[in-house]
């Protein structure tokens, strides 16, 4: 069976101050929960304060970029190596702001996603269609597309260390979400690619939604059973918003 995981994605949000309650906050909420992996994605110049606070507890920290370099003149890139030594176990890979705002294409998520490998980093895998391809019925072309040229880079195998997030652009931030079974026959499609080349790491990987998940509509995905728990923007600034999406995510 596997283990749900909830990946706060702060985005560019917080101060030291906010960060420093709002991880309290969730540290305090969570006190005790062993049935699902939680991880926090702060923005980077907060990770130091964030992975403190998260030391003595079973929470996982995590940063929302990785570069594709592992070196050099790079101004404002951070290396996969710098994460792990900054005590991140996970690296949010090809987020859809991430390939709409700064051109990120799918060889460079491909990439980035190696490099998180390499360094022993988990790389939770984003990938999602936009309103567009949605309606022009193009869903599974635009995913498949993504997921292979991750595949083709790192192999099938790479999948057993890694996540996927399937997150429909449509849906980020905009208060619109895909129904549960829009949602799950999604999962199931890129479970099933999977499953093409190696039906074992299929059965393990762990598939994340994201689209303004929120505590209303969480027990209702989390249900699906492709759907292995969530990656969750705005509403994991609001602490007893997340909490309630990571006891969902539990009791799935």
């Amino acid at each position: 069976m596997r283990r749900p995981l909830v990946a706060a994605n702060w985005k560019m949000n917080g101060t030291r101050a906010s960060a420093r309650a709002l991880t309290h906050a969730v540290l305090e909420g969570l006190q005790g929960e062993r049935r699902i992996d939680v991880a926090i994605c702060p923005p980077v110049v907060l990770l130091d304060l964030v992975g403190a606070l998260l030391a003595d507890g079973n929470l996982i920290l995590g940063a929302q970029n990785v570069a594709r370099e592992t070196a050099g003149a790079y101004t404002g890139e951070i290396t996969a190596e710098m994460l792990l030594e900054a005590g991140c176990n996970l690296v949010l890979v090809g987020h859809s702001e991430r390939r709409q705002y700064y051109a990120e294409t799918d060889a460079i998520v491909a990439d980035k996603t190696a490099r998180a490998l390499e360094a022993g980093l988990t790389p939770v895998i984003c990938l999602g269609e936009t309103l567009d391809e949605r309606e022009g019925g193009a869903t599974e072309s635009v995913v498949a597309r993504q997921l292979q040229a991750v595949i083709d880079k790192c192999g099938v195998g790479a999948m057993a260390g890694g996540v996927l997030a399937y997150e429909p652009v449509w849906a980020i931030g905009t208060g619109r979400t895909a129904t549960p079974r829009e949602a799950n026959d999604v999962h199931a499609f890129l479970r099933q690619r999977v499953a093409g080349s190696d039906p074992q790491v299929a059965a393990g990987l762990r598939i994340l939604y994201g689209g303004s998940v929120k505590s209303a509509n969480a027990s209702e995905l989390f249900a699906m059973p492709d759907i292995d728990g969530g990656l969750i923007g705005g509403a994991s600034l609001v602490a007893d918003e997340f909490i309630e999406i990571c006891r969902e995510a539990a009791q799935s």
